[in-house]
């Protein structure tokens, strides 16, 4: 079959490459046509745009940036006629993909799947209306959007988490700490992790704070994971030469030799939970105190990170808006650092959410849905 597949982020180039290396397993004539990354172009097929030409986030972003947002929409529709696929596979990312699955069931005979929900959930509860008119089926990672859909009459299957197959496949489990240090010229001593994002915003928003939290532990190292696709001159605008490490595409094998990490609210902390590293999750909103009551009428939810949602208790700070301050963040980081038995709690909480989400398999099993449904 011929899948054209859409993935506008970081992680959805992650597990949309995933998922084709699963539909070749179960359909040998797989072709592939996408918007996506370098993790998707490893698995083959035809890139159409770089999902670094479309990671714009808010509304100030997207509206700068307007003429490119419609090119991109523009080829994106040009690709998928000229492609003509049997299956139209979307990756999060809702205000652009909507618009495809709009397009493609208006003008071809396609059918549209949805593989990791957009988080309507959270907000923008009315796109459901969308997905109920434009998807064939939603193939969901998360157990309590099962709930969620049902609720609106919308039944959804669930495969499983894809980060729990990331994790468990990582590389370099087995390294020690000495040897991931001498690997990446790192100094002996303690780590302190930075995940400050995969955009150039929301880093520039995040890291100075993060930073400055972090050198406040003169005993321990300050490492940032590099995201990819983020130009190295982007954090050292940040850095100014300050004391601060940063390590490119080895952000599980950082996670796992850290003490601790500051993690930008996000797929992230989730990531960061299923390795098990104690973290403190921060996110910046614009206006502070403003932001953030506005973000209380906007979000239908009463936490923003994954690992607290899908515990449904607070398992890790949130240092949102006005609470994001640099005191804030180290005086969480001391009470994980230095505080044995609330290190000890995070992480049993840690396996708990592990267990929810079931074992490995997510793209293997939404790849056999989705070849034997088209079938």
């Amino acid at each position: 079959m011929r899948y054209f597949i859409i993935a506008g982020e970081a992680s959805g180039d992650l597990h949309a490459s995933n998922l084709m290396r699963e539909l070749r397993k179960a359909d040998s004539k797989a072709e592939f046509c996408f918007l996506g990354g370098d993790l998707m172009q490893a698995q083959g097929g035809t890139m159409v745009i770089h999902y670094r030409q479309m990671a714009f986030m808010g509304i100030v972003a997207v509206l700068k940036n307007a003429r490119t947002v419609l090119r991109n929409m523009s080829d994106c529709k040009k690709a998928i006629v000229d492609f003509q696929p049997d299956v139209l596979i979307l990756v999060d990312y809702p205000s652009f993909n909507l618009r495809m699955a709009r397009f493609a069931k208006e003008n071809l005979k396609t059918k549209v799947y949805y593989y990791i929900s957009p988080k309507i959930w959270a907000w923008k509860e009315f796109r459901i209306k969308q997905i109920k008119r434009y998807v064939d089926k939603m193939f969901t990672i998360f157990p309590f959007e099962t709930a969620f859909y049902a609720r609106h009459n919308y039944p959804v299957e669930y495969v499983g988490n894809p980060l729990v197959d990331s994790v468990c496949m990582r590389p370099n489990q087995e390294q020690t700490f000495a040897e991931f240090c001498s690997e990446n010229n790192l100094p002996d001593q303690p780590i302190i992790a930075l995940l400050a994002g995969s955009r150039k915003q929301e880093i520039a928003g995040c890291l100075p704070r993060m930073m400055k939290a972090g050198l406040l532990f003169p005993d321990y190292q300050v490492v940032i994971a590099g995201a990819p696709g983020i130009d190295i001159e982007l954090y050292n605008s940040i850095l100014k030469e300050r004391n601060v490490s940063i390590v490119f595409g080895k952000t599980y094998e950082l996670l796992q030799q850290s003490k601790a990490a500051i993690v930008n609210s996000g797929t992230a902390t989730l990531e960061t939970a299923l390795v098990g590293t104690p973290q403190v999750v921060i996110y910046h909103v614009p206006c502070g105190r403003l932001g953030y009551l506005v973000k209380n009428i906007v979000v239908n939810l009463k936490f923003i990170s994954l690992v607290n949602i899908i515990a449904g208790k607070e398992v890790v700070k949130e240092l949102i808006a006005h609470l994001f301050t640099v005191e804030n963040v180290a005086m969480e980081l001391d009470n994980i650092l230095h505080n044995e038995s609330n290190r000890q709690k995070m992480i049993k909480e840690y396996s708990d959410i592990k267990e929810s989400l079931g074992e490995p398999g997510a793209a293997e099993r939404a790849a056999g849905k989705i070849v034997d449904s088209y079938l």
